[in-house]
């Protein structure tokens, strides 16, 4: 144990901050490669991320595709990312191993160092390829209840995967990319989510091992953070004594009078499903700061002519004093049921099924596509011909998802409370 403790302490000597020294941002016209095992291969944090590159618009016409491979490790995703992933030519990359790196045991020096050196062999050829911004994410976490039903196991792995961090970390910082604390962020709402709701609460699935939707968007924000998203989505400011208002980018007022507000939105709030009680994206946002950091449409209001304004914004109402609304209230935030939430579940339903298409495509035919040629010499321009048209199919489910994203119009009633 003291030899692995060695090893780790080595590794994470040079650690930094979750962002390295490269460029941490997204620009327009990016197409993120999302990488990883199984848990990537649920579709889940990697729609996440999607939906939040579409709809939120960290930056224009922005793409993902998802490349998981349930089973995988870092040297298993080494092996074929030339040519199951880079035949895609991606700007952006986020890597997600780990979880079966460690072998579900305490980790020993030999895994420790396989870890270190893949993962490097991976940052260097998405460099070699040309991938401008890449983010190293660290493995997630086990449930400590459901992880073999034993506590004590899943303090044992959650030890190992952090110590697989910790590589993960000082890789990033040596190669001066970007890292996601993946880990952190999981074992820190999971741990918030079981105090409240408790102990057995699931957060990394029923196998304390693949997450449900509520881990998974954990995920996704530690991700969306190493990204260099700013969570800023809009800001809506209306001055109820004049009946004016105004809108920053991706917003428009279409008429603003008697305290009712119109706008048309091509940018949308980050929407949540599901009972806040179960294993839910609704249920995280109680234990991640998801809509602090990621996720604000203000609405600030001034000259209110009252101390108290009830604001309607689709079919629900809540009321706020003059101050809080002077200082700005996160729309996104106070209202979870808002008039974004179908359009949202649409555009969501595009990027799911893209998603899905792209597992077989990956998987069955393009991963294996030297051995049909192999089997098939005088068939090899038949082969890559078939190849590229499951791309360009891939590619059409990616626009589609994209134009799903149409403009909503949406209005915000503000009254006085005598």
């Amino acid at each position: 144990m003291k030899r692995v403790l060695c090893v780790v302490a080595t590794f994470a000597a040079c650690c930094l901050s979750s962002l390295g020294a490269a460029e941490s941002a997204l620009a327009e016209g990016d197409l993120v490669a999302i990488c990883g095992d199984s848990i990537t291969e649920q579709k889940d944090y990697s729609v996440d991320i999607e939906d939040y590159l579409l709809m939120c618009q960290p930056a224009d016409h922005l793409q993902a595709a998802q490349f998981g491979w349930g089973g995988e490790t870092a040297p298993g995703f080494l092996a074929r990312m030339a040519n199951d992933t880079l035949r895609f030519h991606p700007t952006v990359a986020t890597t997600c191993y780990g979880m079966n790196d460690g072998g579900y045991a305490p980790l020993t020096p030999e895994r420790a160092r396989q870890y270190h050196d893949s993962e490097l062999a991976i940052v260097q050829a998405f460099k070699q390829a040309g991938v401008r911004l890449i983010v190293v994410g660290s493995p997630g976490c086990v449930d400590s209840q459901t992880f073999r039903g034993k506590p004590d196991q899943a303090v044992m792995y959650n030890q190992t995967l952090a110590q697989l961090g910790d590589i993960a970390r000082q890789v990033a910082s040596a190669e001066g990319v970007a890292f996601a604390d993946v880990h952190a962020a999981m074992m820190t709402a999971m741990e918030k989510a079981k105090a409240s709701l408790g102990k057995d609460h699931q957060f990394a699935g029923g196998d304390g091992v693949h997450p449900g939707r509520n881990g998974h968007l954990a995920m996704a924000y530690a991700f969306l953070k190493a990204l260099g998203c700013d969570g800023s989505i809009g800001t809506i400011s209306v001055d109820l004594a004049a009946s004016t208002a105004e809108a920053t980018s991706g917003h428009k007022i279409l008429s603003c009078a008697h305290g009712e507000v119109q706008v048309l939105s091509a940018r949308y709030p980050f929407c949540f499903s599901g009972n806040p009680a179960q294993s839910t994206t609704r249920s995280a946002i109680s234990f991640l700061p998801f809509n602090q950091d990621l996720n604000r449409l203000m609405l600030v209001v001034s000259h209110p002519g009252a101390e108290r304004i009830s604001v309607t914004w689709g079919a629900a109402t809540k009321t706020f004093t003059a101050a809080a609304l002077a200082q700005g209230i996160n729309l996104a935030a106070e209202f979870l049921d808002n008039p974004f939430v179908p359009y949202f579940a649409d555009v969501e339903s595009h990027v799911r099924g893209q998603q899905i298409y792209e597992t077989p495509l990956v998987k069955n035919y393009i991963h294996n596509l030297s051995q049909y040629i192999d089997l098939l010499p005088a068939e090899k321009a038949t082969w890559t011909h078939l190849a590229d048209l499951g791309i360009e199919q891939e590619q059409a489910l990616r626009t589609a998802a994209v134009h799903a994203v149409v403009p909503v119009t949406h209005r915000l009633v503000l009254t006085a409370v005598k």
